[in-house]
């Protein structure tokens, strides 16, 4: 009986662990699915990668210190503007 037992308890374990196994296996191909939905849904969504985003903050960047350095020296031309000839008063 003893010897009957430990068998069946063997051939459990053994059912178990396949099992596990088994369903490891699928765990992973449904990952896998998924994770190609996904890819392909934001594919189809047209959505900016990260490096074209990257780049996109770069030229902001650039622009708006331009557009700063830009502003600055209207703003020393208006002042020299203002020295040497009257204010127009409907400016």
């Amino acid at each position: 009986m003893t010897q009957s037992s430990n068998r069946l308890f063997d051939e459990l374990a053994r059912l178990a662990t396949d099992a596990a196994g088994a369903a490891q296996g699928v765990r992973r191909e449904v990952e896998g699915v998924v994770k190609s939905q996904i890819e392909r849904f934001i594919q189809d969504m047209d959505v900016a990668t990260r490096e074209e985003v990257e780049v996109l903050r770069e030229m902001v960047s650039e622009a708006r210190a331009e557009n700063e350095r830009l502003a600055a020296r209207i703003a020393t031309l208006e002042a020299k503007l203002g020295e040497t000839s009257p204010q127009n008063p409907a400016a």
